[in-house]
C-alpha cells in the first residue's frame, strides 16, 4: 500500500471518529434539586424495531446503531414499527431519600416497556400502555409512570421500547414522586373545574330548552356533552373511570366523540344562525359536509379506525362553521358576534394544538400548550351561551317593541280615521263643485274637438289623392330607371365587343369569378341543357357555383367545360380579359403587351395568346355568314 493511501484512510478515519464525537447523545444531570426534567432532542437515541422481535439483549448490542433524535420530541413516524428509544442520566450524588420516576405524556400510545436500570448491570422490566388494563398501572393516573428503582450516583442507561398505532409523540419526563403527586393533583383539581363548567353549562341551557322551547338550546346541550366526551377520551379520564378494564374502547370513543362533536356543532350553527332563510348556499354547503363527515366516519369505525387519529379533518367543518358566522354576522344578524368571538378562539386553540403536536410549541408555558383546547372550548362554551341568550334577548326586545309600535299605532289610526273622515266630507263637497265645472268645459272642448276632426277628414282625404298621384309617378320613374340601366348595359356590352377597354373597365363588367361562371353558364346553356354523357335534359344544380347535375345520370357539368377556360389556371376574369385583347387586337398583341397590362408572366401570356389565336384562326376559316361576332364567339 502506497504512503499517499495510507494518508487518505488516517484522514477519513479521524473524520469519522469526529463526526461521531459531535453528535455522541447527552448525558442528562441530575441532583436533589431537580424536581422534573423533559428529554428532548439530543438527549434522546432510538433505535428502528421493523421486525417488532428484538429482544433486549439483542438491542443492547446494537447500541452503536441508534440515530439520535433531531427534533424537540420524537414520534413513531411509522406506526408499524416498534420504536427503542435509550436515555442517559448521570446522578451527581445518591438521591435515595427521595423516590423518581420516568413519565409518558401521551395517553394513547398502545404499549410502553420500560428497562429501568438496578445499577448492577441488570435491569427491571415493566409495562403499562392503552392496550392494557388501566387497573394494571404503577399508580391510577392518566399518564403511564415507571419507578427509578436505583438512583444511585454515577451514569445509568435506560430503555424505552413504544409500540403504537397510532402517531404518537415520545414524551419522557423525569419527576420527582413529591413533585408528581403535586402535579397530579393540580392537574386533576382542573379536570373537575373544567368537567364541572360543563355540566354547569348544560343544565343551565336543558332548564332553558324546556322553558323556552328552542331546538337550538337541546341542540347546544348535546354539542357540550359531547365535548366532555371527547376531552374526557383524549385526556385518559375516560378510560380510568367509565371503562378500565375495556382498553379497546380506546380505539374508537375518541373518533365517535370528535364526529359528534362536529356534526352537533354544524346543526346547532345552522339552527342559531337561522342559516337556511338568511344564507341557502351556506346552508347547502353545511348539509353536504355533514354528509362528507358521517361517511368518513362510517369507513374510519367499519374499515380504518387507524384514521381517527387524524383529527385535522375537523378543521373543514370548524371553517365552514366559523365562515357561516362571519357571513350571517355581516348580513346584519348581531347574535352572530358571540358566535364568530366563540370560534375564532376555537381556531386558536386548535392552532395551539397543532403546532404542539408538531413539536414547535416548546417555548409556550406547559399548561397552555397541552391544554389549550380544553380552555378553549370552555370559552367557546361561555361566548356560545351568551349569542343565545344575546338572541332570546333581541326577539324578547323586538317583540316587546312590535307590541308597543302596535299599540301605538292603533291610537294614530283611531285619530287618524277621525280627522280623515271630516276632511272627506269637505273634500267630496269642494269635489263635487269641481266636478260640475269640469263637465262643463268637457262639453264645450268636445264640441271644439268634433268641429276639428271634420276639418282633419277633409284635409287627409286631399291627402290621400296627393299620395296616389306620388305613387303613379313613382312607378313611371321606376320603369324609365330600368330600362336606363339595361340601355347602360346594352352599351357596355356592344363597347366590350367593339372597342378595346382597359383592364379596369373591363373588371367592372366582369368583377370576379362568380360573375364569370354565370357569364359562361348563360352562354353555354342559352338554347337549353342537353347532358352530353345521356343527353337527358332535365338537372339541377351542382356542388360547384353555376355547374348542373344530370338529374338522371347525376353527371355534374361545370361552366367551363367544353370552353377555352377548361383547365384554367390563372383567375378567370384576368383570362376573359386576355380573350377579349386578342380578339380586340386580331391575333397582333404582342406576350410582353398582355403581361404589362393585366400583371401576369409573359410566359404564362405568351401560351394563354397560341392557344386564344389558335382558336381566332379556326374561327376565321370556318365563319359563316351571319355568325356570332365579337370575342365571346371564341369561347365556346
Amino acid at each position: 500500500m502506497r504512503i499517499s493511501d495510507l494518508k487518505v484512510l488516517l484522514f477519513l478515519g479521524c473524520a469519522f471518529f469526529s463526526v461521531k464525537t459531535a453528535y455522541a447523545q447527552n448525558v442528562v444531570l441530575v441532583d436533589t434539586t431537580v424536581k422534573q426534567h423533559k428529554f428532548v432532542q439530543n438527549e434522546l437515541d432510538y433505535l428502528k424495531d421493523k421486525s417488532n422481535k428484538l429482544t433486549f439483549d439483542e438491542v443492547k448490542r446494537l447500541d452503536g446503531d441508534f440515530i439520535h433524535n433531531n427534533v424537540y420530541y420524537p414520534s413513531n413516524n411509522t406506526n408499524k414499527y416498534a420504536y427503542w428509544y435509550r436515555i442517559k442520566v448521570h446522578f451527581k450524588q445518591s438521591i435515595t431519600k427521595r423516590t423518581c420516576l420516568f413519565e409518558f405524556f401521551d395517553q394513547t400510545t398502545d404499549e410502553v416497556t420500560a428497562y429501568i436500570s438496578n445499577g448492577k448491570g441488570s435491569y427491571k422490566i415493566s409495562s403499562s400502555g392503552a392496550d392494557a388494563s388501566f387497573t394494571n398501572r404503577l399508580y391510577l393516573h392518566k399518564n403511564f409512570e415507571f419507578l427509578i428503582t436505583d438512583p444511585s450516583k454515577g451514569e445509568h442507561t435506560y430503555y424505552f421500547k413504544v409500540r403504537s398505532k397510532n402517531p404518537v409523540k415520545v414524551i419522557i419526563v423525569y419527576r420527582t414522586v413529591d413533585y408528581f403527586i403535586q402535579y397530579a393533583l393540580l392537574e386533576y383539581f382542573s379536570f373537575g373545574l373544567f368537567y364541572g363548567m360543563i355540566l354547569i353549562f348544560c343544565f343551565h341551557n336543558l332548564l332553558m330548552f324546556t322553558a323556552i322551547r328552542k331546538k337550538q338550546y337541546l341542540y347546544y346541550v348535546i354539542y357540550i356533552i359531547c365535548v366532555a366526551w371527547y376531552e374526557m377520551s383524549v385526556d385518559g379520564i375516560a378510560f380510568q373511570y367509565l371503562w378500565p378494564n375495556t382498553p379497546v374502547l380506546n380505539d374508537y370513543m375518541y373518533g365517535i366523540a370528535m364526529y359528534l362533536v362536529s356534526v352537533f356543532a354544524l346543526i346547532f350553527t345552522k339552527e342559531l344562525l337561522q342559516v337556511k332563510q338568511k344564507s341557502y348556499r351556506l346552508y347547502y354547503a353545511i348539509n353536504i359536509i355533514l354528509v362528507v363527515r358521517t361517511i368518513y366516519f362510517l369507513y374510519c369505525l367499519l374499515f380504518n379506525k387507524g384514521l381517527f387519529i387524524y383529527k385535522f379533518v375537523e378543521v373543514i367543518p370548524l371553517s365552514i362553521a366559523f365562515v357561516t358566522g362571519i357571513n350571517i354576522y355581516r348580513r346584519g344578524f348581531k347574535p352572530a358576534r358571540f358566535f364568530v368571538l366563540a370560534y375564532a378562539v376555537l381556531f386558536t386553540g386548535f392552532i395551539v394544538k397543532a403546532i404542539t403536536a408538531l413539536g414547535y410549541a416548546y417555548f409556550l408555558p406547559e399548561f397552555l400548550s397541552y391544554y389549550s383546547i380544553g380552555f378553549c372550548f370552555v370559552v367557546e362554551m361561555l361566548f356560545l351561551s351568551f349569542a343565545i341568550g344575546d338572541q332570546v334577548r333581541i326577539m324578547r326586545k323586538e317583540k316587546d317593541a312590535a307590541l308597543d309600535e302596535t299599540i301605538q299605532q292603533m291610537d294614530i289610526n283611531n285619530k287618524l280615521k277621525d280627522t280623515i273622515n271630516q276632511e272627506l266630507d269637505l273634500q267630496v263637497k269642494a269635489r263635487t263643485k269641481e266636478v260640475i265645472k269640469k263637465s262643463e268645459e268637457i262639453l264645450t272642448q268636445s264640441q271644439t274637438i268634433e268641429q276639428q276632426n271634420q276639418l282633419l277628414e277633409s284635409t287627409n282625404h286631399q291627402l290621400e289623392l296627393q299620395a296616389a298621384e306620388i305613387n303613379r309617378m313613382n312607378i313611371l320613374l321606376e320603369k324609365d330607371n330600368v330600362q336606363l340601366q339595361n340601355d347602360i348595359e346594352k352599351v357596355t356590352d356592344a363597347r366590350a365587343l367593339s372597342t378595346e377597354l382597359s383592364f379596369e373597365e373591363f373588371s367592372a363588367k366582369y368583377p370576379d369569378q362568380e360573375s364569370c361562371n354565370k357569364f359562361l353558364s348563360d352562354l353555354k346553356w342559352q338554347n337549353g341543357y342537353q347532358c352530353i354523357r345521356c343527353n337527358h335534359d332535365s338537372y339541377s344544380g351542382g356542388r360547384v357555383p353555376y355547374s348542373r347535375r344530370c338529374t338522371k345520370c347525376s353527371y355534374e357539368e361545370s361552366a367551363m367545360h367544353n370552353t377555352i377556360f377548361e383547365n384554367n389556371r390563372i383567375p378567370i376574369n384576368k383570362a376573359f380579359y386576355i380573350v377579349y385583347l386578342v380578339y380586340s387586337s386580331k391575333g397582333t398583341i404582342s406576350s410582353y403587351q398582355l403581361s404589362q397590362k393585366i400583371g401576369i408572366r409573359q410566359s404564362t401570356c405568351w401560351s394563354y395568346a397560341i392557344r386564344i389565336k389558335k382558336v381566332l384562326s379556326e374561327q376565321k376559316r370556318a365563319r359563316k355568314k351571319g355568325a356570332q361576332q365579337g370575342w365571346v364567339a371564341l369561347v365556346m
